[in-house]
């Protein structure tokens, strides 16, 4: 790691140490801030330039510099964490979810057996009550019909 990007990282490791609110774990620092300023030097004498090569004119490359490279990680690392928190979250919500229609069904399960147990009571007392009803064997299926023989 580069001085600059390893100065960054140790005030971002020494912030992450205090008391951070919510609304700092959601923010991306901007590096390239930091990256615009020097680097504090004891002797504040500014950086040499970097070597050019002969003949080819300087071009910067976006992602190739250590300090582009630690700002990438650092937003990376910041997203993934956004992003897990958001998962644990949504993993919270949807066992709560499910621990509700788990006690629903419970519910509905139990009025129901409730309903299965009254109606083989019911179907046992009218069966009962048919059996009581029904002629014996021995016994003739006619109607009685003494009051209409008499006239």
């Amino acid at each position: 790691m580069s001085t600059n990007a390893s100065s960054t990282y140790a005030t971002l490791s020494h912030n992450k140490s205090k008391e951070e609110s919510d609304e700092d774990l959601f923010t991306v620092p901007d590096m390239e801030l930091e990256a615009l300023q020097p680097p504090s030097n004891s002797n504040n004498t500014p950086p040499p330039p970097p070597p050019q090569k002969m003949g080819y004119p300087e071009k910067r490359r976006r992602g190739r510099n250590p300090v582009d490279k630690e700002h990438k990680r650092l937003k990376r690392l910041l997203r993934n964490r956004v992003s897990a928190q958001e998962a644990r979250e949504r993993k919270k919500v949807y066992a709560g979810d499910l621990e509700l229609r788990a006690k629903q069904l419970q519910e509905i399960n139990s009025k129901l057996e409730e309903n299965i147990s009254t109606l083989n009571n019911e179907n046992s007392m009218l069966r009962k009550l048919l059996m009581n009803t029904r002629p014996k064997v021995g016994q003739s299926i006619e109607p009685k019909n003494d009051v209409l023989s008499e006239h």
